[in-house]
Order: C-alpha cells, then sequence, then structure tokens
C-alpha cells in the first residue's frame, strides 16, 4: 500500500485492543486468584512444543465463540457473561482479535495477555 505504513489489519487490532483491559503476564496469577478464567486458544501445533500454560481451559479458535457465548447451547459450564475471561495465544495478536468477537457475543469481561503465552514463559524462565 502506497502512502501508508499501517496495514488495514493494523488497524484492526489497534481498533480492537481500544476497549480491552489487557492483562501483563506478571499480573496473570493475581488475576487467577481473583477468579478470572485462563483460555489457551493456541492450535496444539504450538502448544506441544511451547508447552501447556498451567491452569488454562484450552479452546481451539474455531469454536471459540460457541463454546463461551452465554447463550450458546454449546458453551462451556465456565462460560459465564460477567467472568472476567483472558485469551492467551502465542504472542497476543490473536488473543486480541479473539476478545473483541467474544465481547460482541457477550462475554462483556474478555480480554487478553500481553505478549501472550510467549511472554509468559518468558517471565517465569
Amino acid at each position: 500500500m502506497q502512502g501508508s505504513s499501517e496495514s488495514a489489519v493494523d488497524r484492526l487490532l489497534e481498533e480492537a485492543r481500544r476497549g480491552l483491559d489487557r492483562v501483563e503476564p506478571e499480573d496473570l496469577a493475581a488475576e487467577v486468584a481473583a477468579g478470572a478464567l485462563v483460555v489457551d486458544i493456541r492450535p496444539s501445533e504450538m502448544r506441544v512444543p511451547e508447552g501447556a500454560l498451567p491452569g488454562a481451559l484450552v479452546v481451539d479458535r474455531n469454536v471459540l465463540e460457541w463454546r463461551l457465548d452465554p447463550t450458546s447451547d454449546a458453551r462451556l459450564p465456565e462460560a459465564d457473561a460477567d467472568r472476567r475471561v483472558i485469551l492467551v495465544c502465542n504472542e497476543g495478536y490473536a488473543s486480541s482479535l479473539a476478545a473483541e468477537t467474544l465481547r460482541r457475543v457477550g462475554v462483556r469481561r474478555a480480554t487478553d495477555l500481553v505478549g501472550g503465552y510467549r511472554a509468559w514463559r518468558d517471565l517465569s524462565d
């Protein structure tokens, strides 16, 4: 694109993040202690070699909305419109977009982890 250094997806990501109260990796344990649900949306191709996020509920990205939508017949028991839900992907990009989508289906407190699994892992090392 001439005349623009920012791509359309960069603008979409920026817009999605404006409405999110994103969680820093060092604050994740406190969020969990306060009752937040952590959802790992990484595909198994990433989870297996890189490791699991302890205590996280694993939900494939392609079924995320159906599993967490509080009005869906396919929702998981953990799904609650009022519960804080923190999505985790590899680096914190796909999770931001997914959190915005969840908010649109009624998961009002959906957000994501800044830097994703890798930032959390690097902090834990």
